[in-house]
């Protein structure tokens, strides 16, 4: 027996909302229905669901109005960072499960309180870590699993270099300006870098306002290290550098520099999905062949060393698996309708929050912090 679709609200219609949330909501129709957004202030009868996607959908203007509407089963929370809390909050109460947009919230405290909510309902509390799903990561994730005797195996990992790196010299008019770039991106590092090597035993950080063209405690760079012991997760000491700089002249991209025993990884350019779902015409472009694929410009190169130590081997290492956000949409249907596990755990989402707490405070103190051990 087929189970019926997910009601859903989404609130907000800016840039999250209507890239990374409701274009999956409408192409995923066997497992969601849009049955409402939260736009406060709409332009026009329809708003901007209707604009930009030609779908009629009941408009709420409060989040009073969303948690007191029996029809909504799921609230997609992808509004400014600071409200992620309250309106989560709000949702769990009235009895809705809740996806949140990274960074779920602003601090460890708000993100326990949540999840106490949740297990005392019943209720599924699932948080938008999307990145998991890039190509460039599902390629990482593919390469770091070859066994030790394939010959492009990088070995026992030294050093793990992962950024998100841009040109902007100017602001957008956003409220992610004021948001920092830390909670922005960093959160999309730390979760890769924790989900691919588990917790550190010491974080140093160095953040920074280097264009000091928004108010002087909003980063917009940063450089955080993650430092591990031997034995976590490797033999050796093992340290992973996260960055994220705002005036990086250089076209594509570093992404990735990883270097192991055996060999290095290195991988210029970013999976192409958001770009992609800014542009396409339909949300059925989803569901097409030619949808996450990455262009072969940018494929990473592996290089190994030979064993006399000296002659260099590289080899092309395709993104072969499109990036696929869909997979996440499809894992709360799964967990929500089916009692499924979660692929992006609430804890692993706190965890994040958890680091970049620490992360403020080690740049603060200009000096490498403990993690506290779990």
């Amino acid at each position: 027996m087929a189970l019926s679709p997910i009601k859903t609200c989404v609130l907000g219609v800016g840039l999250a909302g209507l890239t990374f949330h409701v274009p999956f909501v409408l192409a995923l129709p066997e497992l969601f229905t849009l049955t409402s957004v939260l736009e406060r202030n709409p332009q026009t009868p329809g708003g901007k669901v209707q604009q930009r996607f030609g779908v009629t959908t009941k408009i709420h203007r409060t989040i009073e109005e969303v948690v007191n509407d029996p029809e909504v089963e799921l609230v997609i929370v992808a509004t400014p960072n600071d409200t992620h809390f309250p309106l989560a909050k709000a949702a769990l109460e009235a009895g809705k499960h809740v996806l949140v947009d990274k960074p779920v919230t602003e601090t460890v405290k708000e993100a326990n309180e949540l999840a106490a909510i949740a297990i005392a309902k019943g209720l599924v509390l699932y948080g938008y870590q999307n990145r998991r799903w890039d190509s460039d990561h599902l390629a990482l994730k593919r390469l770091l699993s070859l066994p030790s005797s394939s010959p492009l195996s990088l070995g026992n990992l030294l050093e793990f270099e992962s950024h998100y790196d841009r040109y902007r010299a100017g602001i957008r008019s956003s409220w992610k300006d004021s948001a920092g770039a830390v909670y922005d991106l960093g959160s999309h590092l730390l979760d890769q870098a924790l989900k691919l090597f588990g917790r550190p035993a010491r974080i140093t950080a160095f953040i920074q306002n280097i264009r000091g063209v928004t108010k002087p405690g909003v980063d917009d760079i940063f450089t955080i290290y993650l430092h591990y012991d031997p034995g976590t997760p490797f033999s050796n000491q093992f340290t992973v550098l996260l960055r994220s700089h705002i005036l990086s002249v250089k076209s594509p991209q570093l992404r990735y520099a990883v270097r192991g025993t055996k060999g290095m990884f290195t991988k210029y350019g970013l999976d192409t999905q958001e770009d992609q779902l800014k542009a396409m015409p339909s949300v059925s472009s989803i569901l097409e062949p030619s949808y996450g694929q990455e262009p072969e410009s940018i494929y990473g190169v592996v290089e190994n060393i030979a064993d006399d130590g000296v002659t260099i081997t590289k080899t092309t290492w395709p993104s072969d698996a499109p990036g696929q956000y869909i997979g996440l949409f499809k894992n709360l249907a799964g967990a929500i309708r089916n009692n499924e596990e979660l692929e992006v755990k609430w804890a692993e989402t706190t965890q994040v929050i958890e680091m970049i707490e620490l992360a403020y405070k080690s740049s603060a103190a200009g000096r490498t912090l403990e993690v506290p051990k779990l």
